[in-house]
This record gives structure tokens, C-alpha cells and sequence, in this order.
């Protein structure tokens, strides 16, 4: 009984849809519900798959690396997150892995890292930051490093081909 029902001519669904929408004001709601499609209606996610992917990095982030400065799990994420732009979804924590490797197979990207942590650092806590010069021992109380970041970020590709989630 209940396939007759579900068996209804397409025609006369859309008669019944007609019928109902006349009776009704236009509003504005009803035009966003439209344009969402149906994967909204029937469950889909309101947030985009990009910002599902940098939600991923950013809890294992917080769960997997330690950061005395507070700072650098933030720059991470916003540098794997442009590059998120282009690249497939699907594995967020694969795309990390991949610009760890990329940021500690160069010394240059390292340094730059670093740089873009000790000023963030400094902006955060209201301080002058502190920069590491080439060839001479970081200043006292200098929460990033070229080593410590560099022991950090190893320490996170561990876990991560590890596969902690």
C-alpha cells in the first residue's frame, strides 16, 4: 500500500507543489533555502568541506604539539590552509605531513617559520620579539628557535605517520 503512495506521477507532484507554494508569501528565507539545494535540507554540512579539513588540523594540532609560545600551531594551520585552496580535502592531516616535510627539508622555510612565530609571538604578548641571528645562540627566553622548532615539527611528523589521531 504504502509503494502506491511512493509511486505518485511526477506530474502530479509538481501540480501539488504549485498548489502549495500559491498559497504562500515569497520570502527571503525560502530564496537561500533554494539556492542551498537539497544537501542542505537533507543533512548536508553547513561547513564547507575547507573549513572541515582546517578544523582537522587544528584539533590534532592542539592535541599532538606542544607550543610554549602559543602561537605556532596558528601559523601552521594558516599556511597549510592556503594551500588547502588547491588541493583535495580528503586528508588534512596528509597535507600537514606534506608541508612539515616541505618546512624542514629547508633551512630557508625553517628560518622564515621561525621569523613569522617570533613576531606573532611578540604581537600576541605585547612584547618586542626576540630573532635568532645566523651563527649566534638564540636569546634567552626566545620561546622559537631554529632547534626547537625544528625538534617540534619533527617531533609532529612522528605522530603523525604514527597515525594519532
Amino acid at each position: 500500500m504504502s509503494e502506491d503512495r511512493d509511486a505518485t506521477p511526477p506530474d502530479e507532484d509538481e501540480g501539488l507543489e504549485r498548489e502549495v507554494r500559491a498559497d504562500r508569501k515569497f520570502s527571503l528565507t525560502e530564496a537561500i533555502g533554494r539556492m542551498a539545494g537539497g544537501d542542505l535540507i537533507k543533512g548536508g554540512s553547513p561547513v564547507t568541506r575547507k573549513q572541515q579539513a582546517e578544523l582537522a588540523i587544528k584539533g590534532f594540532l592542539r592535541r599532538h604539539m606542544p607550543d610554549a609560545g602559543g602561537v605556532l600551531g596558528d601559523i601552521l594551520l594558516r599556511r597549510v590552509g592556503e594551500s588547502l585552496l588547491h588541493d583535495d580535502y580528503n586528508q588534512p592531516l596528509a597535507m600537514l605531513a606534506d608541508y612539515v616535510r616541505q618546512v624542514l627539508r629547508s633551512e630557508y622555510v625553517l628560518a622564515d617559520l621561525v621569523r613569522e612565530a617570533d613576531v606573532e609571538w611578540g604581537r600576541v604578548v605585547g612584547e618586542r620579539p626576540y630573532f635568532q641571528q645566523p651563527g649566534s645562540p638564540p636569546p634567552l627566553g626566545d620561546p622559537y628557535t631554529t632547534d626547537s622548532v625544528r625538534i617540534t615539527l619533527s617531533r609532529l611528523i612522528e605522530k603523525l605517520a604514527a597515525g594519532a589521531t
